[in-house]
């Protein structure tokens, strides 16, 4: 059964995401979420070594709340041991990463979105999940 998704009350238009949870877009949310991924990941290739040095992120997703206000870009962080740290340094770079995004993006949208950075730790969950499978197999051996 699909779930509708909820808004946060603190920041109107955000989505919340809880587990089992679908998230339903519309077509226009999801072109310019597409959009914005695509620009965001050529802002990160051109920006990105001066703001976190060694590390390699890739955006991996990017949710659109339904007025197109607010951005929600997923990021892989790999090559460091604190992800978290990534994420914080690009948050405290978000006005210049904003505008050089803007830049790119403006003449395809109305209104350049507000945009928040989150860890996709998807791949890590992935190997996680991997390394039980084989441990658990090992054991039936």
């Amino acid at each position: 059964m699909l779930e509708q998704a909820t808004i946060c009350k603190g920041d109107p238009g955000i989505i919340s995401f809880t587990q089992n949870q679908v998230i339903m877009q519309s077509k226009r949310q999801s072109q310019v979420g597409e959009l914005i991924k695509r620009n965001f990941s050529q802002v990160l290739q051109e920006e990105g070594s001066y703001i976190y040095k060694n590390a390699l992120v890739t955006v991996t997703q990017v949710l659109m709340s339904p007025d197109l206000r607010y951005a929600r870009i997923y990021l892989s962080v790999y090559n460091r041991e604190d992800k978290a740290l990534v994420i914080q340094e690009l948050n405290q770079e978000k006005s210049r990463l904003k505008s050089n995004l803007s830049g790119r993006i403006r003449k395809h949208v109305r209104r350049i979105p507000e945009i928040d950075f989150f860890l996709d730790d998807t791949l890590d969950e992935m190997y996680r999940l991997n390394e039980l499978f084989n441990e658990i197999h090992q054991e039936d051996k």
